[in-house]
């Protein structure tokens, strides 16, 4: 799937890793998809269940290398 809307946030820790995420994705259309390039591990499992907890859709946890992750969610709602 495209994302509508992509953002880095490697080198960043939690609590910034969430804050910078649930900032783009506030900022998207309800039904769009943003992608979120990470190296942080415990925000690999922290994000998801952030943006689950607000009700979006995770549609993809991915560690595409040694250090990397790709996160992508659906905006759910407003």
């Amino acid at each position: 799937m495209e994302p509508d809307r992509r953002i880095n946030i490697k080198g960043l820790v939690c609590p910034y890793t969430f804050v910078k995420a649930k900032l783009a994705i506030e900022e998207m259309e309800v039904g769009q998809v943003l992608e979120i390039l990470l190296d942080y591990e415990e925000a690999s499992r922290s994000i998801p269940k952030s943006m689950e907890d607000h009700g979006h859709k995770v549609l993809k946890v991915e560690k595409i290398n040694d250090t990397d992750w790709i996160i992508q969610v659906r905006k759910e709602r407003d």
